[in-house]
């Protein structure tokens, strides 16, 4: 074996996460800085990623194994299989990134028969040594031989039962001695074969195992979800340590900490501990543990040094750990440490405290918070003054509200979630395999279980409400209900959590929009002082550019006016102007527009004063204002079958006589308005059908429009104008942007440019004043990127309108693309993300680049920015500030999260590189 595939925690480099995975770097590293672990050694991603290529371990692999083992004998004095001093160990999985509970991990490694009795020699304590025989085999038995857990879990809940006990702790050595001999039978029961006596066999299939679970389901669906890509993440380590105990008795115990609280950011102790445990009771939550303020009474000194290892941890990592511990018989291990994960709020506000406590600068408080994650900061919270009562409370395990329907199984609600349904996952306690419902979930409830078990860890670090150790509430998944008291909640029932508080309510409570926090500012603002792209709002209305502007938008990058135009009070108003049969008629409908339109754009104005707005000029084809053929059709009809009642009607009316006594309806429809209808209906069909295009995308839309009707453009150009005049009148500082939509060619640009400048003559004189705006182009077409150059002779600012360069690039429809084929290509890695979603560097990037530096170069102050979808998303962010240009433009709630992402632009400058 020519490279090297392991290293002692002595030797292996802390800072080489992509080598030996984060827990086993950490594990280095502890050791090396002094600190009480466990002797052991890493197995690298290398030898994993070489295990999974070819379907079995390193030639060499397991004597180098061997060689180590023989080294950590001598560090702890024990022997790995041997009778009189056993050595056992945890096999535990870790790769660059950390994906808690993803991978597996096996405990108490080298128990058999002869070591089993050597331990219950030497410690004297035969209740102890069969509890981790039976743990051995039950995790040996599921991860390494894929033995489901209810095999074992029917047994040890009879032994239970047939002893009148509720809690493990209450079951002794004679219970657990039964167990495991049942254990041992259902593992050759179910493989045939029974269970490996042979340390170095158990070792060798449970290293195995845990390289398998690199690409197991969970761990897949994770890295998915949150986006690991190989470069971040490639391969699993494993990590052979030294096992220390916890349930030796009750000077033994074992815990998980923070060394902040991850829910909401507080400088604390933080963290659970359970006495004579091992870890997994606390990770998992099958017992729902102490807080560890309570250790100070239980060990004072123990505690004393828990909170001196809390401190050095997070002053040599700067960076909040959550770390996990063992207490064996007095004496302190630190078996993990990994950067905590926690929600967006505790890490804003952990950042800027750090920041005050001079532990960190503010560069590294910017770039520790990944952008995507202040997402979580604008979802919408329980609101305060709903009178509704909870009918439970458990732990807020994770902050947020969720509302839901009730589901039991992770796979129902990664079904239901499919389907577009909100629901919230309710289990007893949450097991890895839970993951994909997680994912589908919009929070999630269990039974039991702490702040710092499986589930509340995973929902945090996905930013979703979670509620733990509800005890009162009795969960049974297989008869698909949840029992609190005599209250009976089904599946399928609707129930709101509140992972602030830990309450629970029984069907959909208000919420209230979120508000931006002091902390959030004062960070934004140092994300701000290090940016160079501006973040301008896709806003179409004063309310949302009022919001905006709030978030911390500094302009508005793309106001669509056909979104003006669908309000109910103008909608008829265009459809008359599309049903006009000459200009002199659609001038007349526009003219019932018009101050509709100004004073919208006034309100717009005044709204983001006094920051740029750019206006963009009508863009969809005419049709998509109209109903569709099939409606009209089927309205037509029933209208020629209404006129036949009507006609019925007045025969009645006739028949009666003048004096009979008819409802009020009656009085009021007669065939003339019914005629009227219908005629405007076939109008409209009529119009429809005149207006079809195959490829609406690509027909008579845009700058077409305004070249096919130049006084739709017009009423537009003069709505804009006026506006700006009317508040230049009122003294309020504007900056009003014209943009002309779908340019393909410079002659476009100034036949337009011709409406403006007559009109702005026009508007001048009116109100006697100087108008200052800019008129410039989306650039959305392959055309307008190679003639940039000659646009930028008129053209004052570009932007680019993505979504549609996305698809002329690509040569997709969108929507075909992203119901048909587009998932299948980024799942088989034919495209590495959705370009609709992540800006196509390679290809659109491109054309980019070229119009920017061609624009440049005709006038070089020439603004330029971007309005397309993927100016809200961080990578695609990067390259905008790669190429230079001076803003990006965003939905509202994206703002935040591009204004950290512009400033982490500039910060990863040096480092940014297209993989061509």
């Amino acid at each position: 074996m020519t490279e090297k595939y392991i290293y002692s925690f002595q030797k292996g480099d802390g800072k080489n996460k992509m080598l030996l995975g984060g827990k086993g770097a950490n594990l280095c590293e502890m050791t090396q800085i002094g600190l009480n672990v466990p002797p052991g050694f890493v197995i690298t991603t290398t030898a994993c990623l070489d295990y999974i290529n070819n379907q079995r371990l390193p030639d060499g692999l397991m004597d180098e194994v061997k060689a180590h083992i023989t080294e950590v004998e001598t560090q702890t004095e024990k022997q790995f299989g041997g009778r009189d001093n056993p050595l056992l160990v945890s096999v535990r999985s870790g790769s660059a990134i950390s994906m808690p509970g993803m991978m597996d991990t096996i405990l108490n490694l080298g128990l058999n028969k002869q070591t089993l009795a050597g331990l219950i020699d030497q410690t004297g304590d035969p209740r102890f040594a069969y509890d981790a025989y039976r743990r051995f085999i039950q995790l040996f038995g599921k991860v390494a031989l894929g033995i489901d857990d209810e095999k074992f879990d029917q047994h040890f809940d009879a032994i239970k039962k047939q002893a009148g006990i509720k809690a493990d702790v209450g079951l002794d050595s004679e219970h657990l001695r039964q167990i495991s001999e049942l254990f041992l039978q259902v593992v050759h029961e179910e493989t045939g074969k029974p269970f490996p006596e042979d340390v170095y066999e158990q070792l060798e299939l449970s290293i195995k195992a845990v390289f398998n679970s690199w690409m197991g389901k969970r761990a897949v669906d994770y890295r998915r979800e949150f986006h690991i890509t190989p470069k971040m993440a490639n391969g699993t380590a494993v990590n052979v340590v030294t096992m220390v105990f916890g349930n030796m008795g009750n000077d033994c115990a074992t815990g998980v900490g923070f060394t902040r609280n991850p829910g909401t950011g507080t400088n604390e102790m933080y963290g659970e501990y359970l006495v004579n445990a091992q870890g997994e009771d606390v990770v998992a939550g099958i017992r729902t543990p102490k807080p560890v303020h309570e250790l100070a009474n239980e060990m004072p000194d123990l505690y004393r040094q828990l909170v001196e290892l809390r401190n050095k941890l997070e002053t040599h990592y700067k960076e909040v750990q959550d770390y996990e511990y063992t207490i064996e018989r007095g004496i302190l291990y630190c078996l993990q440490t990994r950067n905590g994960k926690m929600n967006a709020a505790a890490m804003v506000r952990t950042s800027v405290e750090m920041v005050a406590e001079g532990l960190i600068d503010k560069k590294r408080a910017l770039l520790r918070i990944n952008p995507e994650l202040l997402e979580q900061l604008l979802h919408p919270q329980l609101d305060p003054n709903s009178t509704a009562e909870a009918v439970a409370q458990g732990l807020p395990a994770s902050p947020g509200a969720a509302c839901g329907k009730c589901v039991f199984e992770a796979d129902t609600a990664e079904q239901l979630g499919r389907a577009g349904e909100a629901v919230i996952l309710l289990r007893e306690e949450t097991k890895p395999e839970d993951i994909h419902g997680f994912f589908a979930a919009q929070g999630i409830l269990t039974s039991r279980g702490g702040k710092t078990s499986h589930a509340a860890v995973v929902a945090r670090g996905m930013g979703k409400a979670c509620v733990a150790g509800a005890e009162d509430i009795k969960i049974d998944v297989r008869s698909r209900q949840a029992v609190i008291g005599e209250l009976h909640i089904r599946e399928g029932d609707m129930i709101t959590i509140d992972g602030s508080t830990g309450l629970i309510f029984l069907g959909r409570i208000p919420t209230i929009e979120p508000s931006f926090s002091e902390e959030l500012k004062t960070l934004l603002s140092w994300a701000d002082e290090v940016a160079e792209l501006e973040v301008h709002a896709n806003v179409d209305t004063p309310e949302r550019a009022r919001l905006a502007a709030s978030y911390g938008a500094t302009g508005v990058g793309l106001c669509r006016t056909e979104r003006m135009f669908n309000a109910s009070d103008r909608l008829p108003l265009v459809i008359d102007m599309i049903l006009a049969g000459n200009k002199e008629a659609r001038q007349e409908a526009l003219a019932k527009l018009f101050p509709i339109q100004r004073d919208d754009f006034q309100e717009l104005f005044e709204a983001m004063s006094p920051y740029p707005v750019t206006v963009r000029l009508l863009d969809p084809p005419m049709h998509e204002f109209l109903p569709g053929e099939h409606q009209l059709e089927d309205e037509i009809r029933a209208l020629n079958q209404y006129k036949i009642m009507i006609q019925g009607q007045q025969v009645t009316l006739d028949t009666l006589g003048s004096h009979a006594l008819l409802p009020s309806p009656f009085n009021h429809l007669n065939e003339e308005v019914i005629n009227k209808a219908i005629a405007k209906k076939e109008l409209m069909l009529s119009k429809v059908k005149e207006l079809y295009e195959v490829n609406p995308m690509l027909g008579h839309r845009g700058v077409r429009l305004g070249m096919s009707y130049p006084e739709i453009y017009q009423m537009q150009i003069r709505s804009i104008l006026e506006a700006a005049a009317l508040c230049i009148k009122q003294r309020k500082p504007i900056l009003p942007e014209i943009m002309v939509p779908q340019v393909i060619t410079v002659q476009e640009l100034i036949k337009v440019k011709s409406y403006v400048d007559q009109i702005q003559k026009e508007v001048e004189k009116q109100y006697g004043i100087d108008l200052e705006f800019k008129f410039g182009t989306m650039v959305e077409t392959v055309r307008a990127c190679t003639r940039a150059a000659k646009l930028a002779d008129v053209a004052e600012f570009f932007s680019f309108g993505t979504n549609d360069l996305t698809q002329a690039t690509f040569s997709f429809s969108r929507e075909d693309a992203e119901n048909k084929f587009l998932p299948l290509y980024n799942e088989s890695g034919l495209l590495a993300d959705n370009p609709f979603e992540v800006l196509d560097a390679k290809g659109v990037g491109q054309l980019m680049k070229m119009t920017v530096e061609l624009g440049r170069q005709t006038r070089p102050d020439i603004k330029v920015g971007i309005c397309g979808e993927q100016g809200g998303h961080p990578e695609s962010i990067r390259f905008c500030h790669h190429i230079k240009l001076d803003y990006v433009s965003c939905s509202a709630p994206r703002i935040p999260i591009a204004r950290l992402a512009a400033a982490h632009a500039k910060l990863l400058e040096n480092e940014y590189s297209i993989d061509f």
